[in-house]
């Protein structure tokens, strides 16, 4: 009798960049094929000329190129990938689209689905190039909300604090935010304001990371299911103009 053959493994393929190292993301989920950060056409041509089973969105391009279109993700619902997002512009369109099968994982993605954070800029930072390993220049919104909640939760900051702190991160532009820029600028005593230094400095609070880590845990202990298909992709002028220039 012939022996059968084994299933091939369904492939995972993963648009990453600063929000994780590679080697970390390797480490959680091995058998995926990682990508660059996600920009328009992307995903379209992956579905198209490669057939994956799964998708996840974690990072993504947004301002030098234009940004992954929704309609793409559709495309791919609709071609019976399933599409995870998660952490920066993956939680960012699984929040979006959730209604329409995309799925997200993690608390950036909750507070987004919720509407606790509205502006795409809360995931926004600046970081160099894939070669050098996509060093972050500046630090996202959601993580420096995330380690002053942690810190006010602590008892190192008042509320009030904590509130002013906020209020000053989301006031300077997405590129300028770090936590140094932030504790230097901060109308704070010196004293909470060298606690919250050391705080940060042990913590590293890095929620984008770390839902980043959730959703390729969640995948790892998975299989792609065909997801259900709740519209179909309304094929407009401007997908046309897509599909001609892929």
């Amino acid at each position: 009798m012939a022996r059968s053959k084994s299933k091939p493994t369904p492939r995972t393929f993963v648009f990453l960049g600063p929000s994780l190292p590679l080697a970390a993301a390797r480490a959680l989920l091995p058998d995926a094929t990682y990508l660059p950060p996600v920009q328009m056409g992307d995903v379209y041509r992956l579905v198209r000329h490669h057939r994956p089973a799964r998708l996840a969105l974690i990072d993504g391009y947004f301002e030098r190129v234009a940004a992954v279109w929704h309609k793409e993700i559709l495309y791919a619902l609709e071609r019976g990938v399933e599409v995870w997002g998660a952490s920066s512009m993956g939680a960012l369109r699984a929040a979006e689209l959730h209604v329409l099968g995309m799925r997200g994982v993690g608390r950036v993605f909750a507070d987004y689905r919720a509407g606790r954070l509205v502006d795409d800029d809360e995931v926004a930072i600046a970081h160099g190039p894939a070669e050098l390993g996509y060093p972050r220049f500046s630090e996202a919104m959601v993580n420096l909300r995330h380690g002053l909640e942690r810190a006010h939760a602590a008892g190192i900051i008042t509320a009030r604090q904590h509130d002013r702190l906020v209020a000053l991160a989301k006031s300077t532009f997405y590129r300028d935010r770090t936590w140094d820029g932030l504790l230097a600028s901060a109308r704070v005593p010196a004293q909470p304001r060298a606690a919250l230094a050391d705080f940060v400095a042990r913590t590293a609070p890095d929620l984008k990371a770390a839902d980043a880590r959730a959703l390729l845990r969640r995948l790892a202990r998975t299989r792609p299911q065909r997801p259900r298909v709740v519209e179909p992709l309304a094929r407009t002028w401007f997908w046309h103009r897509l599909v001609e220039t892929q």
